[in-house]
């Protein structure tokens, strides 16, 4: 059922202006508007950051029945000297194959992405590729498809953008889609197509038909480098030697920030507009367009920074943005709504429509208190609203429930908003943490979030599936060789590393790392399988081996390792049995005192610091011995491990011996543990040089009796 019932634009007014939208009120609007219109809504925000933020609203409201997607932002500066990482590509790519054919939904764009130029529509459409189950395909003829639509041939798929043929198998990992597919061909004809996992190889469900997308925004065919090559002797003057971008290009390589040459490669570009429906219609957001003057104005003095450099030239604005005119006359052709969260004032001119909504109550739930729901259940007994409360995970849900039946008060479980809003009942518990606070007047409903509970936390940003090896790690670990380091080929064993070098294999162009073995054998790696390659680390450079190429020497080291890992498996085996048959201690913190002191933390958690946080809590809660070893380098959140156990071994009345190395550092640690447990009843000293015998004696003296719970010393003078 309908909650605010928002005005569309039309033919006589093709100007509407929403108003008085707090919190959660402005992603219901949308939501209910787009089920209503007869064309997809294109919200106009002012970051990108509040795209992503407002489309996990507007699924939150509208559930799997609307389509709802964001045109990612390139995620680098203007004239930047690197692309934007592949996910980024595949998700523009898959809405600008999307966007023209959408019939309704919503999309939601930053105004600073809306300004940058696009290949046209033309471009996309003549590089796409249908495959469906049945029909006859010339494998030499799909495979030059592949290439001339910039995808990169090698042995084993793993990313956006390859493709690799291993006999009547096609692995391809398309644009635009969440895992690569497998083609498996039966003599000409399409005989399966199926999802696969590029990390173990294996095939998972089948599809009847599939559709590949171009790999780049920019085409790299033969063609299309001619006139790029065209365009840029006309635009550029100079040596065009020491041009890398002209140089790459023409070798048929995409360079690092190709985007910003986008115009070379077309007679002309597009925009954003242009791949707009018809019947589309826009939904700017508190004034996002009006920013369009502030970021050209941005990207003049950008381009007057680094127009400068002879060896990168750069375009002007103008050839790679929207100018503020162009931007305008395409923006106005719309019909628009203007959204805003305050109310419009009654002299507004045009149809302006504010809705019953209110700033979202603020209800705390306080960990310490003696009674920590006092004040929500004050609240939900009080409010004539219905309540729908909001928690970030199941677990946590858990956590609200329990604190509720402390009241006696019992909430229904609700696997999303609508099914709480087709029910009667006046409270009810959902799990999402995308949604933001939510107060009607009429109806009188409201949706109570844990940043309203216990107050606002780091958000944790979306993160892209992590490869088994990270390639920008790769890259790093070889930008750093010399030539003639040794280096290490899982198949072929130690070489030197002998530097870089453009090739053409079987008709591609590509880069290749190149490796020298025993009497001058040479190994061309392609960059696409660098993850075969590592630096030697066994022993100093100078004294490193080097195998020869087939020879036995690396498969008997390989086959020693292995018999010597089966050894230390059975040596740990042993080991790790008598462990499990001893028994542990259990150490559990109360969960609402937990989360209290984990709101302390005033960042975001890092994926792997969050990874080895839960492990060592899961750990702390065993019943077996605890038997872990946290690593990382300085500065990347060892410390904040630390300190969540050590809440959790005092809740469950143990005392804390921190050892440091040096002196220096049990200050500092002293001084960090002092900080976050400055709001808990915990007495926590020091023992290190800085002390006097007298205090250092004090300290002991405190420790055995049980009155100190956390203790740091240093093991060495620093």
């Amino acid at each position: 059922m309908p909650l605010l019932e928002p005005t569309l634009p039309s033919v006589e007014t093709p100007v509407v202006k929403w108003g008085k939208l707090y919190g959660a009120a402005a992603a219901l609007a949308i939501a209910e508007a787009a089920t209503r219109a007869g064309g997809p809504l294109i919200v106009i925000t002012q970051s990108s950051r509040e795209a992503e933020a407002l489309s996990d609203e507007v699924r939150f409201f509208a559930g799997s029945g609307l389509s709802v997607g964001v045109f990612p932002d390139l995620e680098t500066l203007p004239y930047d000297g690197f692309s934007a990482h592949p996910d980024i590509t595949s998700g523009r790519l898959a809405a600008l194959a999307a966007l023209p054919r959408a019939r309704k939904g919503v999309w939601l764009v930053a105004i600073d992405t809306l300004l940058q130029r696009l290949a046209p529509r033309s471009y996309v459409e003549a590089y796409s590729l249908k495959v469906h189950v049945g029909e006859s395909l010339d494998l030499d003829a799909l495979r030059a498809q592949l290439a001339l639509a910039g995808y990169a041939a090698v042995t084993q798929v793993v990313a956006h953008g390859e493709f690799a043929v291993r006999g009547s198998l096609i692995d391809v990992y398309p644009m635009g889609s969440d895992t690569p597919f497998r083609i498996d061909m039966l003599d000409r004809d399409v005989d399966s197509i199926r999802r696969f996992d590029p990390d173990t190889q294996r095939s998972l469900d089948k599809l009847d038909r599939i559709e590949l997308l171009p790999a780049r925004e920019t085409p790299l065919n033969p063609d299309a480098v001619r006139e790029f090559r065209r365009r840029y002797r006309l635009r550029f003057t100079g040596d065009l030697s020491e041009q890398a971008i002209y140089r790459d290009v023409s070798s048929g390589i995409a360079p690092g920030g190709i985007e910003y040459f986008l115009p070379l490669f077309f007679d002309r570009t597009s925009h954003l507009f242009e791949y707009l429906p018809p019947d589309s219609v826009l939904v700017v957001m508190n004034d996002a367009a009006s920013g369009a003057d502030g970021l050209w104005n941005g990207i003049v003095e950008r381009h007057e920074q680094l127009r400068h450099d002879r060896h990168r030239p750069i375009l002007d604005p103008a050839e790679v943005y929207l100018t503020p005119v162009e931007f305008q006359e395409s923006y106005a052709a719309w019909p628009q709504v203007q959204l805003h969260t305050f109310e419009w004032p009654p002299e507004t001119r045009g149809v302006t429509q504010n809705f019953p909504s209110a700033a979202p109550a603020a209800v705390r739930i306080d960990p310490r208190a003696e009674q920590p729901a006092a004040e929500l259940a004050a609240h939900l007994q009080a409010s004539p609203a219905r309540i729908l409360l909001a928690a970030e995970s199941a677990g946590r849900r858990e956590l609200l429930l329990d604190l509720l039946r402390g009241r006696g008060i019992q909430a229904k479980i609700f696997d999303n908003f609508a099914s709480f809003l087709a029910s009667s009942l006046n409270l009810g518990i959902t799990v999402s943490g995308a949604v933001s606070g939510l107060r009607l007047d009429t109806p009188a409903l409201e949706i109570l979030t844990e940043a309203q509970l216990f107050g606002d936390r780091a958000r944790q940003e979306r993160r892209r599936r992590r490869a088994e090896r990270d390639p920008a790690k790769i890259l790093k670990e070889l930008s750093d060789l010399r030539i003639g380091a040794p280096v290490v080929h899982e198949s072929y064993g130690v070489g030197r590393y002998a530097g870089l070098q453009t090739m053409d294999v079987a008709g591609y162009t590509g880069e290749f790392l190149v490796l020298e073995y025993a009497d001058g054998d040479k190994l061309y790696v392609p960059v696409q399988a660098l993850h075969l390659v590592s630096r030697y680390t066994g022993a100093p450079a100078e004294t490193a081996p080097l195998h020869k190429l087939g020879g036995e020497q690396w498969q008997k080291a390989r086959r020693k390792a292995a018999q010597r890992i089966r050894d230390v498996a059975a040596e740990l085996l042993d080991l790790y049995s008598r462990r499990a048959a001893r028994q542990g201690t259990q150490m559990l913190a109360g969960e609402a005192e937990y989360r209290a002191f984990q709101a302390g933390f005033p960042f975001e958690e890092t994926a792997d610091q969050a990874a080895a946080i839960d492990q060592v809590l899961s750990d702390l809660k065993s019943d077996k011995p605890m038997d872990r070893v946290i690593c990382g380098d300085v500065g990347f959140g060892k410390t904040e491990v630390a300190l969540r156990a050590a809440f959790v071994a005092v809740q469950a009345g143990k005392q804390v011996a921190v050892l440091v190395p040096t002196t220096l550092l049990a200050q500092q640690h002293h001084t960090t543990f002092v900080d976050r447990f400055a709001d808990w009843p915990v007495r926590i000293e020091s023992l290190s040089r800085f002390r006097s015998n007298k205090e250092a004696e004090g300290v002991l003296a405190g420790v055995a009796a049980g009155k100190v719970d956390h203790r740091h010393a240093a093991t060495a003078a620093g």
